[in-house]
């Protein structure tokens, strides 16, 4: 959650700024260093009443301690360092001298925005109540002894009373945030909360506590992760760990046997306000309150280091006005500290340059580390080495056989089905909820022909998750007909901006034949994939969905509906901002579309023959010259200027009167004419007709015999009744 949170501070405007440049993240992660080292120099001098060239010692030390590594060098660690930014500002708000009212409400603002960065971060109105208290125990116990109350107690007891009623309301907001519940963790996370002893889980916690605060003292043993077996259950009362417990808190003691003596003198106040800096900001991270979900995190000591920091450099305070002799030792040593964390810090930072040098390096630290090999042969994998990544799979298995996520990579690398099936069986024994194995396996049974195991894998797995999208592909593959419809709905439910499954509902509903619907959703594709035209993409899903729906509405004959479809195509594809444009476009289309039967007439008339057979004129007359209407005969006007063929004339009589006007049909030889029809892509073409121009009608060969024969008896000409004729030019 503090990871949303960080994105209302400093994330997005770090984003709008420079976008996802590395190196300007990394220089704002330090420039928030930066400036919580001038906060702890601040905190130093008016708050634990440091002299201030040892309070400028104390940020140089929390400057270059290494331990800040993973807070300063990692994007997330961004958390911690604004957490601390607000923890110190609330803290310098409500101690300043002239702070009233108005200081105590803006502590605890910055205290709940501290809150908001990191959990951690609630724990300064505590700290804030806690020091309050420390400065104002002499009025207390005044107030107490003559039985009157001080004005300075009756400011602290508003005070109080203000700071706990904001406490309880922030923790019920971060509760409500958590939806009433804390958050859940696994044993993988920290082994030892879910240990069914007490008194080991007690132990070992402590001991946790104490080796903490030696990262501090020393910080040379570093990790960026500490779960699985990094740190060994004390199970045993004799274990030489604990010796390292009692001696940390039997210092731990000495300090607050030393703050309670000064509670009334004041001589000592850095010494106090380090140990509750020190104590109080770890005292959620340390499992004796609350269950947290990780052994040991070095993110979490970037606040209590400012306690640690604040006693090492009273004691050279203390030492270096008290022993004059001893100040030559002081210079070497302290030189010798700051060089050598400037050194293990350099050393840090290169090993947090890149995932493979980070992970080796810690490897070589934590070699017992079942996570730390898991997350390497991870990476292995992705950068194709596939042995060395069955290597370390194997290695995170004997450290931690139960570790089920190891067992189904490991599957996915395995040669053989049953090796595979093995792991992915052994992954989901050792979590039931593991989604990524029920899908594995799911299909590993798909690919041996075992589809009924499959389906069922592959619906645990999306009862498990339901939002598992790529379980629902796979299941569309393998159930029956009438079941895909729920499957599609559900996939263009969980992905509505993926054209895909657009495609494929419209295609289920095409096979269907529910036409309307389909055309809705390849439509709804087309739109999809024009929105995100500028994406660069080896697929043209527009082609796609739009090939799909002309095709459909082709097969149903809605030719005008297929043009519609092309014309919306065109003008999206154009992306036309002008609404203008866009109409001139669409009218273009639609006259088209309306003369599509007019140039389908016009191109009759210039073209009449339809047929591989010639006709004699006889047949043509009996056509267009009359009409039978029941008994009688209606003559037309002929067609022909020159009537002087009498005989013709008579022939055609005779043929009427005796009803044979289909008889007429010569035997003439076929001719080979090609029929062309328009074409969508046809333009309009006007041409004046042949016989204007010189040229001849083109006649069948039996004519031209005909003519030879008969000699003078020549066929009349036609009239020409259009002066133009519309002709289709096809390409």
């Amino acid at each position: 959650m503090h990871v949303v949170y960080e994105l209302l501070y400093c994330i997005v405007l770090n984003h709008a700024l420079w976008g996802l440049r590395p190196w300007w993240w990394h220089a704002c992660n330090v420039c928030l260093h930066a400036a919580c080292c001038a906060l702890v120099a601040r905190a130093c001098v008016t708050v634990a009443r440091l002299q201030r060239p040892f309070a400028a010692l104390a940020a140089l030390l929390f400057a270059v301690h290494p331990v800040h590594t993973e807070a300063v060098a990692g994007v997330v660690g961004r958390a911690d360092v604004l957490a601390c930014i607000f923890f110190l500002s609330s803290l310098l708000v409500y101690h300043r001298p002239t702070s009233g009212k108005k200081g105590v409400w803006l502590s605890v603002f910055l205290g709940a925005l501290s809150m908001l960065a990191k959990e951690t971060g609630i724990t300064i109105l505590v700290l804030n109540i806690a020091i309050d208290f420390y400065r104002c125990w002499p009025f207390v116990k005044r107030s107490i002894t003559a039985w009157k109350i001080e004005k300075k107690c009756t400011g602290l007891s508003v005070r109080t009373f203000k700071v706990l009623v904001s406490l309880a309301l922030l923790v019920c907001l971060r509760l409500a945030l958590l939806q009433g519940t804390w958050p859940s963790f696994s044993p993988q996370d920290n082994p030892a909360a879910f240990h069914p002893s007490f008194f080991v889980r007690l132990m070992t916690f402590c001991y946790l506590a104490a080796f903490n605060w030696w990262l501090l003292l020393c910080p040379w043993t570093l990790s960026h992760d500490w779960q699985m077996g990094s740190v060994p259950l004390i199970t045993s009362g004799w274990d030489p760990r604990n010796f390292l417990t009692c001696a940390a808190f039997g210092a731990l003691l000495l300090l607050c046997y030393r703050c309670i003596a000064d509670i009334e003198t004041h001589r000592h106040t850095p010494a106090v306000i380090g140990v509750l800096l020190l104590v109080v900001p770890f005292v959620p991270a340390s499992n004796l309150l609350v269950t947290v979900g990780f052994v040991i995190a070095e993110r979490v000591l970037y606040i209590p280091s400012v306690g640690s920091v604040i006693i090492t450099a009273y004691g050279v305070q203390l030492m270096w006005c008290s022993k004059p002799g001893t100040k030559v030792f002081l210079v070497v040593g302290l030189a010798v500290l700051g060089g050598s964390g400037i050194a293990r810090t350099c050393r840090r930072n290169i090993e947090w340059k890149d995932r493979a040098t980070l992970l080796r390096s810690d490897l070589v630290s934590l070699p017992q580390n079942a996570k730390l090999h898991y997350n390497f042969a991870n990476f292995l994998r992705e950068t194709e080495q596939q042995d060395h990544a069955i290597k370390h799979y194997k290695e995170a298995l004997r450290l931690w056989p139960t570790y089920s996520s190891a067992h189904n990579n490991l599957g996915t690398l395995v040669s053989g089905v049953e090796n595979a099936e093995h792991h992915f069986l052994q992954a989901i024994k050792f979590n039931k909820h593991h989604v990524n194995a029920h899908y594995n396996l799911g299909k590993l049974y798909k690919k041996s022909g075992r589809t009924n195991k499959a389906i069922k894998m592959l619906e645990k797995c999306v009862m498990l998750r339901p939002q598992f999208v790529q379980a629902h592909v796979e299941l569309l593959t393998m159930i029956p007909e009438l079941e895909k419809r729920k499957v599609l709905s559900k996939l263009v439910q969980l992905e509505p901006n993926n054209w895909e499954y657009y495609v494929l509902y419209g295609n289920w509903l095409r096979e269907k034949g529910i036409i309307r619907i389909a055309l809705k959703y390849y439509l709804e594709a087309m739109r999809l994939t024009f929105k995100t035209r500028n994406i660069e993409s080896l697929i043209r899903g527009d082609l796609i969905s739009y090939r799909s729906a002309a095709l459909m509405l082709r097969r149903q004959g809605q030719k005008s509906r297929t043009l519609q479809l092309l014309t919306r195509w065109h003008t999206w594809r154009r992306g036309w901002p002008s609404t203008a444009a866009a109409h001139m476009y669409l009218r273009d289309w639609r006259l088209k579309i309306e003369l599509e039967g007019r140039v389908q007439i016009y191109s009759k008339a210039v073209n009449p023959i339809k047929s591989t057979k010639c006709f004699d004129h006889t047949q043509l007359v009996i056509e267009v010259g009359s009409v039978n209407q029941g008994n009688q005969i209606r003559q037309e006007p002929p067609l022909f200027e020159n009537s002087k063929d009498n005989t013709f004339k008579k022939s055609v009589k005779e043929n009427l009167s005796s009803g044979k006007t289909n008889s007429a049909a010569c035997n003439i030889k076929t001719c080979k004419i090609k029929k062309r029809g328009p074409s969508l892509t046809s333009q309009i073409k006007t041409i004046h007709n042949k016989s204007e121009i010189g040229h001849k009608g083109k006649r069948c060969s039996m004519h031209r015999k005909e003519k030879n024969s008969q000699g003078n008896n020549m066929i009349p000409k036609f009239k020409a009744p259009l002066s133009e004729h519309i002709l289709i030019k096809t390409f």
